[in-house]
């Protein structure tokens, strides 16, 4: 009679620990299949899984970048700006007698310039990384409008450029460049040291300085990294815009960081990841594409993307919270075999 009323609990905490992880991925599947049934002749289609792919990678790309240095717990709100900056100059440059592949390299330093000043403010000066960025992006912005002189800015692009946002055996080639840069990521925090110590930095900053791992290393590292990766976005946009607007940027910033902190309640809930920010990128890609195809006027999509942020944060919040009740409660008294002991938080990438 006591091993069917103990065995309870671990099955209705089994069941809500399969619903934190896979969550997501569920609602995905629901509106897809929600949204086929209402519009059958045009959701389901090959046409509008391409385009959301070819529309969404570019938000898919920056929510990588945010989570970089979300995992130390850092915010990084110069990565619009960056792309915004980014795609003006690789058109820009080009039109003044460059090749694609210099304007494009040019970009990429820039990228790596911006995070390395963001990660110095942060790690060695001790500004707040929100505060910090914040300021970054709005220079940023006005070096941007300083550029343009807010005018839009044409150029002959060359087809080698254009055909960075081409399409591969029918998928976009953006979508690949998604693909692709979430492996890489995936491995580096899974199985990588760097990935496990921005973890631990994120987690518990004085057991990282015990254990000798340098913040200001890692985090500024991560930091340069999110630069590179909203150059990149920025280069793949211009490739598909083909005309640069000192305007166009900002509006990514919000969906992005509603991506990355969305992600951390799936797959490892409680700790922002790269599959979450994924799914969460296809939830809400999927959710406005449909809406969209039901006739929800344009305001509708900004207005879902606060109240998705706002939830997500609220969501993240409490998965933090349980994560830490969990690690912290204490262990339950076995009457068979002891349970082996557990990893010590240095080696633990789970």
């Amino acid at each position: 009679m006591s091993t069917s009323v103990s065995s309870r609990p671990r099955r209705a905490s089994g069941f809500s620990h399969a619903v934190s992880v896979w969550g997501l991925l569920v609602l995905l599947v629901v509106l897809i299949a929600l949204f086929s049934a209402l519009k059958p002749g045009t959701f389901p289609t090959y046409f509008n899984f391409r385009s959301i792919m070819d529309n969404k990678a570019i938000s898919a790309l920056l929510a990588l970048a945010v989570f970089l240095p979300m995992t130390a717990t850092h915010f990084d709100l110069s990565v619009g700006f960056l792309l915004g900056i980014s795609q003006v100059l690789v058109i820009g440059l080009q039109g003044q007698g460059l090749g694609w592949v210099e304007a494009a390299a040019i970009v990429l330093l820039l990228g790596a310039a911006v995070g390395l000043f963001n990660g110095i403010l942060v790690t060695v000066v001790g500004i707040d990384s929100f505060i910090a960025t914040l300021g970054t992006g709005t220079l940023l912005y006005g070096f941007n409008e300083w550029y343009t002189g807010g005018q839009q800015v044409v150029a002959t692009l060359p087809p080698a450029f254009l055909g960075l946002s081409g399409v591969v055996f029918g998928i976009p080639l953006p979508a690949l460049y998604v693909l692709v840069l979430s492996l890489v990521l995936w491995v580096v925090f899974e199985y990588l040291p760097a990935g496990r110590h921005l973890y631990v930095l994120g987690a518990n900053p004085r057991a990282a300085e015990l254990n000798g791992i340098s913040a200001r290393r890692y985090v500024t590292a991560a930091f340069v990294a999110a630069g590179v990766t909203s150059a990149f976005a920025g280069i793949i946009l211009q490739s598909q815009l083909q005309v640069g607007q000192s305007s166009v940027g900002q509006e990514y910033l919000l969906p992005a960081f509603t991506a990355a902190l969305l992600g951390a309640t799936s797959i490892r809930p409680g700790r922002v990841n790269v599959w979450g920010t994924i799914l969460a990128v296809a939830v809400l890609a999927v959710t406005v594409a449909g809406l969209n195809q039901l006739g929800a006027p344009f305001f509708v999509e900004p207005i879902f993307d606060g109240a998705m942020l706002i939830l997500a944060v609220g969501l993240a919040v409490t998965a933090v919270k349980r994560r830490t009740r969990l690690s912290a409660a204490p262990p339950v008294p076995q009457t068979a075999t002891p349970a082996p002991p557990t990893t010590a938080i240095g080696t633990d990438h789970a």
